[in-house]
């Protein structure tokens, strides 16, 4: 597999971190984190549960230790994901130190379904994580461990539904299964503020997509009522445009009338047309090529019926 990096070496007594209570977001000890910090103080700290997670580390060999706060209790463990490298072992060990044999060595040939749970005799529980150089991002597991007492010596707390035994109340309703049964997580018995903050949010993104369809609708309404703007004002000026060129041809029509009567007018009067037939004789220009209608009334009746024709 080529040349291996330095193996990191830890053997430590690591606090966990404080139980998760109700409304409070889980706090996850991952296993990097907690073999690589050399500045853990060297003494037992009592947890009453949380989660170890392992994401695919490299080139560990990695022991911790953790004690529950009562010599009644012992640790009940159980993966809700199991799934290393043939290469990669986990030993679970019942007590305060990694030299007896193992209870349990953890590796590819094992599933959470088969280890199912797991119980120290003691107050005590061992983990040691020893990997390769080599792995996938879907290596890793995902282990919660829980501070157990059994009834017969009085529970106070919170009794799980199946296997009967005490743990922390302040374990109920913070999203882990510290029972392995779901009754310190059941939302319609125990966590009604869970139930009902999950039907608030449900509540609140059913608004929310309403809102959002009706603004969606408001804005496809306000662009069609803008398209239509947009085609009256359109129609508007087009037939203004219509309007000025149908004025302007009525005053050409127009115009060419007044000219055409015009020249007729003309015409005739180069043509004999004037108040007397002497008169209009001398007064009328007359045009090239056009004899001089012969004198008398009928001349003169024909110029007037010509006017009154133009």
């Amino acid at each position: 597999m080529g040349t291996s990096s330095p193996v990191v070496t830890v053997d430590t007594i690591v606090p966990m971190a404080r139980p998760i209570g109700a409304g409070d977001e889980l706090d996850t000890n991952y296993m990097d984190s907690l073999c690589k910090d050399h500045f853990l103080q060297r003494q037992y700290r009592k947890v009453d549960g949380g989660v170890l997670w392992s994401r695919n580390e490299r080139n560990l060999d990695c022991t911790v230790t953790f004690q529950t706060h009562s010599i009644l209790q012992r640790f009940m463990l159980h993966f809700d994901l199991l799934q290393l490298d043939c290469n990669d072992h986990l030993y679970v060990y019942d007590g305060a130190h990694a030299t007896a044999p193992p209870k349990a060595d953890l590796s590819c040939r094992n599933t959470k379904q088969q280890v199912g749970a797991l119980f120290t005799r003691s107050n005590f529980v061992t983990l040691k994580y020893v990997t390769d150089n080599w792995g996938t991002d879907a290596n890793g597991f995902r282990l919660v461990i829980t501070a157990v007492k059994d009834p017969k010596h009085g529970c106070k707390e919170f009794r799980c539904k199946q296997r009967e035994f005490c743990v922390s109340a302040d374990l109920t309703c913070d999203g882990v299964d510290h029972c392995a049964d779901g009754s310190d997580e059941d939302t319609a018995v125990l966590c009604p503020e869970t139930t009902t903050e999950l039907n608030t949010l449900n509540t609140t993104a059913t608004v929310d997509t309403t809102s959002a369809a009706n603004i969606t609708a408001d804005s496809g309404g306000s662009g069609a009522s803008g398209t239509w703007v947009a085609i009256g004002a359109g129609g508007v000026v087009l037939a203004a445009i219509v309007a000025v060129v149908a004025a302007c041809c009525a005053c050409r029509h127009r115009a060419n009338n007044q000219r055409t009567r015009l020249h007729l007018q003309e015409m005739a009067s180069s043509n004999g047309g004037g108040g007397s037939g002497s008169a209009g004789g001398e007064g009328a220009t007359r045009l090239p090529g056009n004899p001089p209608p012969p004198a008398g009334p009928c001349g003169a009746a024909r110029a007037g019926r010509l006017r009154r024709a133009a």
